[in-house]
């Protein structure tokens, strides 16, 4: 499961994006709202977690702003903000949980499984995503095709899960870098096409319709049809 983490202050920042990252989630992270509004723009977060002090905009702002764009991941608001008015507020303008600073780690994990099961409930297919005969079991973090298990590294995954993501779409090579390893590797690395090309071996077996195809100088693209 991918977490989107919008908190200003470092330190609580840190510790809950590590916390997080032990317990299993991939999780990016935001300080203000414009990168927070970028990051969420993707639609590839199963929950949101927004800091209501941010120092650009109100985190309330940020989450209108959000539905507006159409992103309808959960949200769970974190706020140092403890009245009775502060939390009905938040949760009436977008919130769909609401924890007071300072917060217990436990809790916040048991809220946010609540929150997937939630999720889970009114739409089982969030948890799965489906391309042709490939499909990915976003709880399991299995990938099959044809009913045959694929055997993927974790990175292989979260690459292969892009991929679908932006299934028919073309996906350049910055846009892989960017959104599956963070800018954390330079630009001219070669990172991109190893995996494609290990990824490909493992979905493009001999015999199946050939579904990752590269578009030389441009990128790569999925085929849905």
């Amino acid at each position: 499961m991918r977490l989107l983490l919008v908190e200003d202050e470092l330190e609580i920042q840190t510790f809950l994006k590590k916390s997080l990252a032990d317990a299993g989630y991939e999780v990016d992270a935001a300080c203000d709202g414009k990168t927070a509004e970028q990051f969420a723009a993707s639609g590839e977060y199963h929950v949101l977690i927004v800091d209501l002090g941010l120092p650009d905009q109100d985190g309330i702002t940020l989450i209108l702003r959000l539905r507006e764009l159409g992103v309808h991941a959960p949200v769970l608001i974190l706020s140092a903000r403890r009245s009775v008015d502060d939390r009905v507020r938040g949760l009436e303008q977008g919130g769909d949980d609401y924890l007071t600073k300072p917060f217990a780690m436990a809790e916040l994990l048991a809220r946010l499984r609540n929150l997937l099961k939630r999720t889970n409930a009114a739409g089982a297919d969030a948890t799965r995503l489906r391309v042709l005969d490939l499909e990915l079991d976003l709880l399991r973090r299995e990938a099959s095709r044809s009913g045959q298990v694929l055997q993927l590294t974790p990175q292989e995954f979260v690459l292969l899960e892009y991929l679908c993501r932006n299934a028919g779409r073309v996906v350049t090579r910055s846009m892989i870098l960017d959104q599956v390893w963070g800018m954390r590797i330079q630009p001219d690395t070669n990172v991109v096409d190893v995996h494609i090309y290990r990824l490909r071996g493992k979905v493009d077996t001999v015999g199946q319709q050939p579904l990752i195809r590269t578009l030389r100088g441009v990128g790569y693209i999925l085929n849905d049809k």
